[in-house]
């Protein structure tokens, strides 16, 4: 059955490399083989998808969209065309805000809101919104690390090992893994500066948009401050990203309808949500979960610790890089917890703390995602809203953006861990 998985697996995978437009039917097809084949249960499937994430997307999408609609992401891009020389410091001028708030908010979310802007900048200079777009994403996901409550996998480690918020900023005398993703983040400016050295378009705003509504502009900052002020409740339900977005949402069409008196915008937002983008979640989390119960990540992940068992920098090496090259394929949910507890049972028989091999999975696990369109929510729904743009983006467009970015952005965070862990 192991087998059968992996290969199922690989075909699915190879599917959406070579045939993109295909890529929800692989991934639902692949869902479907494996519930048909018994390899995850009915029960189980249902469990394993991340219900929040999908109400996220669904609710933040109809905010994005009436935000979108009242013209404030083209007044935002007046006065950020203003501000910058040109093209490619209008793309690094996103990319680090985003950046920056990602560090407290879900990737996903965080794409939602800022690409809106990046397109509204685009279509002023009718260039191609992908290096924009793609760049925001993956800066999200880069950052995303850097405290407790910018991404999943940070919640699950701060409760494994019983860090707080402040832990990831200093821990046990030591600084914590916020200045390694920082510092990750600053080197890469030169990146981009090197990546988008061709964007040299002068920017500037020919005349400054009228803002025809205010209130979804009232109601994105509200989101996002709930969003913020919610994730300092310790153990908050799963669901309450997801239901926050939601009631937003909801919120959001109904003051509509009242300024407007018509339902017309109602129909609209619900078009505005990417359905596919939502399908291939859903085929996904399955997917992975049924990899997972197989004992496929389990497998590999012992393998990678086993290698480096008794040679601690070998180890951490292993632990990094072997994240990175898994998380680029695999939602990194499932696999960091598998291995927080390999790690902790190998760090008890070597007689070490677990915290550098902690924050070196961490690491490598939620950047490694930068390197492919499929190894991270947020670049799937980047990919999603430049498809509905369209802009289709290929692995090989994706990833002469990603991997620069990922590789950068590792071996600072490694470097780093290392000489201030080991």
């Amino acid at each position: 059955m192991k087998i059968f998985a992996l290969i199922i697996f690989i075909v699915m995978y190879a599917a959406m490399i070579l045939f993109q437009k295909l890529r929800v039917w692989a991934a639902l097809g692949a869902a479907a083989v494996f519930l048909i084949a018994g390899i995850i249960t009915p029960g189980n499937a249902l469990a394993s998808v991340n219900w929040n994430i999908l109400l996220m997307i669904s609710g933040t999408m109809v905010v994005v969209y009436f935000f979108i609609e009242s013209k404030m992401p083209n007044r935002l891009a007046d006065i950020l065309l203003d501000r910058s020389k040109n093209l490619k410091w209008v793309i690094i001028y996103m990319s680090l805000f985003a950046g920056g708030i990602s560090a407290f908010i879900d990737n996903v979310a965080t794409v939602l809101m800022v690409a809106p802007v990046g397109l509204a900048v685009c279509r002023k200079l009718k260039v191609s919104p992908v290096p924009m777009i793609l760049s925001i994403s993956v800066s999200s996901n880069l950052q995303g690390a850097a405290t407790l409550v910018g991404d999943t996998t940070s919640m699950m480690l701060g409760s494994y090992a019983g860090m707080d918020f402040s832990s990831f900023f200093w821990f046990h005398g030591r600084p914590g893994i916020f200045f390694a993703v920082e510092l990750g983040a600053v080197m890469t400016v030169p990146v981009m500066m090197y990546l988008f050295r061709g964007y040299t378009q002068p920017v500037h705003a020919a005349e400054t948009t009228d803002v025809k509504n205010k209130m979804p502009s009232a109601m994105l900052v509200l989101l996002v401050l709930t969003l913020i002020g919610v994730s300092f409740i310790p153990d908050k339900p799963e669901l309450t990203n997801g239901v926050i977005c939601a009631a937003y949402a909801l919120l959001t069409v109904v003051l509509d309808g009242i300024r407007v008196r018509s339902s017309d915008h109602v129909g609209s937002a619900i078009k505005s949500i990417d359905y596919e983008t939502l399908l291939l979640l859903f085929g996904l989390f399955i997917v992975i979960a049924g990899i997972t119960e197989v004992g496929l990540i389990d497998a590999f992940a012992g393998w990678i610790v086993k290698t480096g068992e008794s040679r601690m920098f070998l180890l951490y090496t292993i632990v990094v890089w072997g994240s990175v090259l898994i998380s680029a394929f695999v939602d990194n949910i499932p696999y960091v917890a598998t291995m927080l507890p390999v790690i902790s049972s190998v760090c008890q028989t070597m007689g070490i703390e677990p915290y550098l091999l902690y924050f070196g999975l961490l690491s490598g696990a939620t950047l490694g995602g930068n390197i492919t369109p499929i190894g991270a929510s947020a670049n799937i729904t980047a990919v999603g809203i430049l498809r509905k743009h369209g802009e289709p983006v290929t692995f090989a467009q994706f990833m002469k953006i990603g991997v620069p970015f990922t590789l950068t952005a590792v071996v600072c965070g490694y470097l780093f861990i290392w000489f201030a862990w080991k």
